[in-house]
């Protein structure tokens, strides 16, 4: 940090004192290189807490602070702090985290956006917290990460039905008795199948432990989740969940990804078809009105879902690759551009 004392014109030195510089300096002084708190800079100066506090800011306003972050060399091309304040400002996110691995969309390739979640986990989790997940390779990967009990919160609940005609393995069993363990919570499970008929599903969904649990992750303090793409390549298609037919629908209505079954389009507006009415999972409404919903996502195969999730308000907080991060800026960018494009053609007619 360096504090200096910068020109100043004619008319701001005669709306300006000398003397308020030179107390802002000091204050500034005192902040940024001796560390003082601003109650003892307000004792040091005789001032008032909030006077230091506003000497401080009016310091940063007037120039007289300028802060410089370097990265150690060790990690460079590791911490990616400009892209991942980007994103925040782009998409309205309180955090993102920006990992510099390639992720490569197999289940053992989310080891870094595993750990990373897990970490974030312990920063953000409350002992009177719910917990809610779906089930996925990103969210195995969180509880795989999960190594010591430095966290803990009162339940963890399945989001999304997961019982399936396949023998596949979906991980849910891993996730939630991991995550219960190392959290010390409560497991919740949502014992029902993802997709079954409307009237099934309207009998599932009047079952009074099902209803507790959807229930349980309706009203969830925290949601994390990954994203399934719209391909053959997901786990919805390899669970034999959906078929080629339901993917021919999807593709038809737009649809880019799904978050526990439930599928939207580029803009994050939820799609129709066959699908909503037969899906045993906490809505996409739920996810938008959770202030702490987690998007742990990444690879050039999810890019769209996962620019379709984050425009759709679906996450708080994002966990993704760098390739990714970039991928999301560049097409920002792009789009702006596209929009200013269209305004200028609309004038000029």
């Amino acid at each position: 940090m360096i504090a200096s004392v910068p020109e100043v014109s004619g008319v701001e030195r005669s709306s300006k004192s000398s003397d308020d510089l030179r107390l802002a300096l000091r204050a500034a002084s005192m902040y940024h290189l001796e560390g003082a708190t601003q109650a003892e800079i307000a004792k040091k100066l005789g001032i008032s807490r909030p006077t230091a506090g506003r000497l401080v800011a009016k310091a940063r306003a007037l120039g007289l602070v300028t802060i410089e972050i370097n990265v150690p060399e060790e990690l460079q091309g590791t911490v990616h702090a400009d892209i991942e304040a980007d994103l925040e400002r782009e998409f309205g996110l309180t955090e993102a985290l920006v990992v510099p691995d390639v992720i490569d969309g197999t289940d053992t390739g989310y080891g870094s956006l595993g750990r990373s979640a897990a970490a974030m986990l312990s920063r953000r989790l409350e002992s009177a917290d719910v917990l809610g997940f779906t089930w996925g390779p990103e969210t195995v990967a969180v509880a795989r990460s999960l190594k010591t009990r430095g966290a803990r919160c009162d339940r963890v609940v399945q989001l999304d039905g997961s019982m399936s005609s396949a023998d596949y393995q979906t991980g849910v069993e891993y996730t939630l008795g991991r995550c219960a363990q190392y959290l010390q919570a409560k497991p919740v499970r949502l014992n029902a199948p993802l997709y079954a008929d409307p009237a099934t599903v309207t009998a599932l969904q009047q079952d009074s432990v099902i209803s507790r649990a959807l229930q349980a992750g309706t009203e969830a303090d925290v949601m994390m989740y990954g994203l399934g793409p719209v391909s053959t390549s997901t786990t919805l298609f390899e669970g034999s969940f959906i078929d080629l037919n339901i993917l021919d629908e999807l593709r038809h209505l737009g649809a880019v990804g799904e978050i526990g079954g439930r599928f939207f389009d580029l803009d994050g507006t939820p799609t129709g078809g066959s699908l909503p009415g037969r899906t045993v999972s906490v809505g996409l409404d739920a996810i938008r009105d959770c202030d702490r919903a987690i998007l742990i996502s990444g690879g050039i195969k999810k890019h769209q879902a996962i620019l379709g999730a984050l425009r759709g308000g679906f996450a708080t907080v994002l966990v993704t690759d760098i390739e990714s991060a970039r991928w999301l800026m560049a097409h920002t960018k792009a789009d702006s551009g596209a929009c200013m494009n269209d305004q200028e053609g609309k004038v000029s007619k």
